[in-house]
């Protein structure tokens, strides 16, 4: 009997069974070397192969690199597009106006500031340079020039120049005319006394 049971066992043996799908081999783990062992230069793998990131770290550097890339872009338009100065007005007397520059052409200007004449404690420190982008409004401070006549003019002020809006860090962007007898001083008015 102990003969016959084993027989059994033998036939309901779960391994044994036709629907138990074959195990697969488990395949064999290769050895990682340091670079420091002799055998990390003999695998078959290129040269090179010990300097690609992993991909945990390009995930980082992906991170890091669209960062920068932000901040450059926000940095630009600070420091170039973004006036840090806006509706500012100076008064005087225009100097001088004129055309100029080589690809981009614009009009450029020189205002003898109101408050640097009459101020008399002072000594005369600088003129006010502008850029102007507008046609209508290089017309306007060309005929104040010519007419010698003082101007109210509203600008914005950049952190830096680009071609295309001029030479300078100020670009004006309205002019008004002035009439004299308000805001000169009655001994220098033409038509006080």
């Amino acid at each position: 009997m102990l003969f016959d049971n084993e027989e059994e066992n033998e036939k309901d043996d779960f391994f044994d069974n036709e629907n138990v799908a074959e195990e697969k081999p488990k395949e064999e783990k290769k050895p990682s070397y340091k670079p420091e062992d002799p055998a990390y230069w003999d695998e078959e793998e290129s040269e090179w192969d010990h300097l690609k990131p992993r991909a945990r770290s390009t995930f980082w550097l992906w991170i890091i690199g669209a960062f920068v890339v932000v901040g450059l872009i926000i940095g630009c338009w600070l420091r170039y597009f973004s006036p840090y100065v806006e509706d500012a007005t100076q008064y005087g007397y225009v100097e001088n106006i004129e055309r100029r520059g080589t690809i981009f052409k614009t009009y450029e200007g020189t205002l003898i500031p109101y408050k640097e004449l009459m101020d008399t404690s002072r000594i005369y420190s600088r003129d006010f340079v502008f850029s102007v982008k507008d046609n209508k409004t290089a017309a306007e401070l060309k005929r104040a020039q010519y007419d010698a006549r003082p101007v109210r003019i509203g600008y914005q002020k950049y952190h830096a120049t680009v071609p295309w809006r001029g030479a300078s860090k100020i670009v004006v962007t309205e002019v008004d005319s002035i009439d004299p007898d308000k805001i000169l001083p009655p001994e220098f008015a033409p038509g006080r006394k």
